[in-house]
Parts: structure tokens; sequence; C-alpha cells
């Protein structure tokens, strides 16, 4: 037991770390490099809904895998991603904000906001930033170039 503990303990180690160390420009995740959880980043302009996207849809962007649900949102997106891709690579508007600090955004929790894409964490969240949106994007937009170096 002890030497499977003394093993594993600089592997889990080095994993916390590299987790904690690096912040990803677009977020992704721990386990997955899908960009918005998998999710089609133009059905929100489009469909004006949350809609998952398919594998063989898929497009690398900023070194992340971006998904769509066609052949006409991944060209979309392949022509301007910067126009779809959410703010503050998709982490959490809120808590870039407030908090400054990434956290990450779901993209069951959205808004476009002159004529830009927002996540938040959860709907209690969502319904926060909701209450003075104009502010959270200006403190928002202060906060990210700092946590966007990393």
């Amino acid at each position: 037991m002890v030497k499977l503990f003394s093993v594993m303990l600089p592997a889990l180690f080095g994993v916390f770390l590299s987790l904690t160390v690096h912040a990803e420009k677009i977020y992704t995740g721990f386990f997955s490099n899908k960009a918005a959880g998998g999710y089609d980043v133009v059905a929100y302009f489009k469909d004006n809904k949350a809609v998952e996207g398919r594998k063989e849809f898929q497009y690398e962007w900023q070194g992340a895998d971006w998904y769509f649900s066609s052949e006409s949102h991944l060209n979309a997106f392949m022509h301007n991603p910067t126009a779809y891709a959410p703010q503050y690579g998709g982490h959490c508007a809120w808590a870039i904000a407030t908090k400054n600090d990434l956290v990450k955004g779901s993209p069951h929790y959205w808004k476009i906001v002159n004529g830009k894409l927002y996540l938040n964490y959860n709907n209690s969240i969502q319904n926060k930033w909701l209450k003075d949106i104009e502010k959270f994007i200006t403190e928002g937009d202060r906060n990210w170039p700092d946590l966007n170096k990393s």
C-alpha cells in the first residue's frame, strides 16, 4: 500500500499541477478538447437554442475542437469563428467579471448580447449576471486580457 501511494502521489500531483497552472484560452474541460461542451455555437445565433454538435461536423480552432449540428453551421464558423465563439473563451462571464477567475461556462446557460455569445456556470449564476449585464460585460472585458495571458 505504501509503495502504491509513493508511486501514485507524484503522478497525481503532476496532473493537479498541470490542471491548475495552465489556463486554456478556450475552455474545454479537463478530460475533453471540446469547446462549448461539444455544443454548436452557431446554433445559438441561427436557431436561438443550445444544440449538440456532431462529430462529423468538427473543426479545430485555437487548440480546441468545435462541433456543429450541420455542415452549414460548420462552414459559417470556419468563415468567421470570432463571430460565433463565446466570449472569454467560453469561461463563465459572471466569474470573469466578479471574481476575476476562470470558471467553466455551461452551454446550457447562455445569452447573446450585442451580437456576442456569453456563457455562465449555472442558472443561479446566470440570474445574477442578468441583473446587470452591461456592468458585468464591462468588468469582464477589463479582466479578460490578464486572465487570457496564462
